[in-house]
């Protein structure tokens, strides 16, 4: 099982630098991987009465695709997004943006993506949040497409593309593609479609129905469910390293191939808290030896 971090990115968004350190930190302590993800605009709640969302409009968020050419630089850690919103997005625009990521990682990069919840963020993006799972079902298929054909002629619901191409082609072809979801509309999406998952819920009764789920839509289209991936997320807690180690442990009994460990919104301040939480961590799950 592959365990990497999280970039705190509501907490560590303006300075470079802070990028620079918290990458090449968390690369020295054995992690696999980074995950970002994805929020365009924020609602303002002074506009939007009775706002109750997680994030608003003073949430910082770095934008995924272009953090990470950043990032490519000067890491060979993994980069995944987890997720970044499809539907919202211009698909044939999205295909050349992961393939140039793909092509600087060096074919260390996963596109994670989802339908989202913001209303107020598709809007600003000129896109139907009401037909968003479909459009992300469309998006797939085309995706792939893009990445892996010199010329693509497709006439879909929401993208029509012409006898064009992407180049460069990505190193990956087609680029590892995961999803996230916790909808019975979403597992089957997932069963049929993609690489890999990232569950909304903890290892559990209401993960086993989901697994039971997304392993039936994959084995009625066809599909070997073992080859799905399965990546759970783990947060920094007041019992520390521990407590987190044994979440993991968690996952891992529950199937997963990947864990990424969360430590924003625990309170640390600065690149070097959030170094000491992930160190404690690497050293209860002996990482790097």
């Amino acid at each position: 099982m592959k365990i990497g971090a999280i970039y705190p990115q509501t907490e560590l968004a303006t300075e470079p630098t802070a990028i620079r350190a918290y990458a090449a930190g968390v690369e020295e302590l054995g992690y696999s991987h980074i995950l970002s993800f994805d929020h365009v605009v924020g609602a303002d709640p002074a506009v939007h009465k009775g706002w109750d969302r997680p994030y608003d409009i003073d949430t910082t968020f770095h934008e995924p695709l272009v953090l990470y050419g950043f990032l490519a630089a000067i890491t060979s850690l993994e980069l995944v997004t987890g997720i970044i919103i499809g539907p919202q997005r211009q698909t044939a625009l999205l295909a050349k943006q992961a393939a140039e990521v793909d092509i600087l990682t060096e074919g260390r990069f996963r596109l994670g993506m989802g339908v989202g919840w913001n209303t107020v963020e598709y809007e600003a993006l000129g896109q139907d949040f009401s037909t968003r799972g479909k459009r992300e079902e469309e998006q797939i298929g085309l995706l792939r497409r893009l990445w892996t054909e010199r010329s693509v002629t497709f006439d879909g619901q929401f993208d029509r593309v012409t006898g064009a191409g992407i180049s460069p082609s990505p190193v990956q072809r087609p680029i590892p593609l995961w999803l996230g979801g916790s909808s019975p509309a979403a597992y089957s999406r997932i069963g049929r479609l993609a690489d890999g998952w990232f569950p909304g819920v903890a290892p559990g009764p209401q993960l086993g129905q989901a697994k039971a789920e997304v392993n039936e839509a994959a084995q009625k289209s066809g599909r070997d469910s073992r080859a799905v991936g399965m990546e759970g997320r783990v947060s920094w807690k007041p019992g520390g390293a521990g407590e987190v180690a044994d979440q993991v442990e968690q996952w891992r009994a529950a199937g997963a191939t990947h864990v990424t460990i969360n430590t924003m919104g625990a309170g640390l301040k600065s690149v070097s808290d959030h170094l000491a939480a992930l160190e404690a961590t690497a050293q209860a799950l002996g990482l790097g030896n």
